[in-house]
């Protein structure tokens, strides 16, 4: 018994492209390739990917998922990844008084610093962001990195509101237009992702490879890829297409 990519990837909820770069990296190689190109996996390959998930759910990196699964020194990347949990149970604790202290503020309380604001949020979770940038487009995202870090750095907390806050205004409409089954191409569609490009110029500055990048990766990585859950649909595929054609033709 084998199953196409196609087949795969719809099994799993994992996206075809991310089973290549799992292929392309050797955590995953597909049984065998038809005349056609396209992999084929079978039950064993199956079994893997469903271990890889696993994994990855309990926050292990590609490099510690295939330690665990070659054997390779398992003992020590599972006390690793307990002092990783332990760490995250510190780093939660101290976001929980943040928040509390913010809803103290809003409350009328005295007001946070704002480096005091961002206390317990997770750093190693950006720096994966940044690794994973990298890995994919190269020195390019570098670049992006430090111009999206210097453009930054000088915000205060008014403009990280409105920064979130437009954010939040555009997921909501991406969600509106989403569920209203609009095309990609259509206008309303488009003149949304252009508002949602020239949000990123807030930060960065992408050019058509790097903004069609950027819709791949809403895709391919679990982390972003939740954000667009609307009314038990995902609508990432939607707005990497979406963000696609606005590359194509406009940039």
């Amino acid at each position: 018994m084998a199953w196409s990519i196609a087949q795969v990837a719809r099994m799993s909820k994992v996206t075809s492209r991310t089973l290549r770069h799992y292929d392309s990296i050797g955590l995953l190689p597909p049984a065998w390739v038809g005349d056609n190109g396209y992999r084929y996996y079978e039950k064993e390959q199956v079994h893997r990917l469903q271990q890889i998930l696993l994994l990855r759910d309990l926050g292990l990196g590609l490099d510690a998922v295939a330690e665990v699964l070659n054997g390779t020194d398992q003992l020590t990347v599972l006390r690793n990844h307990h002092r990783w949990l332990q760490g995250e149970q510190q780093r939660l604790s101290r976001l929980a008084n943040t928040v509390a202290r913010t809803i103290e503020e809003l409350e009328g309380g005295d007001e946070v610093e704002l480096e005091e604001l961002f206390d317990g949020f997770d750093a190693s979770k950006q720096e994966r962001y940044e690794a994973e940038l990298v890995e994919r487009y190269g020195d390019g995202a570098k670049e992006h990195i430090a111009e999206s870090k210097k453009r930054m750095k000088g915000w205060n907390r008014a403009d990280a509101d409105r920064f979130i806050n437009e954010w939040q205004e555009i997921a909501r409409e991406l969600g509106a237009l989403f569920t209203a089954g609009k095309a990609i191409d259509a206008p309303e569609t488009q003149e949304l992702i252009d508002r949602h490009y020239r949000w990123i110029l807030l930060s960065w500055t992408p050019n058509r490879e790097s903004y069609t990048g950027l819709g791949n990766l809403y895709v391919d990585s679990a982390e972003f890829r939740v954000n667009f859950e609307v009314d038990g649909g995902n609508m990432a595929e939607w707005v990497r297409d979406a963000m696609a054609h606005y590359a194509q033709t406009r940039l």
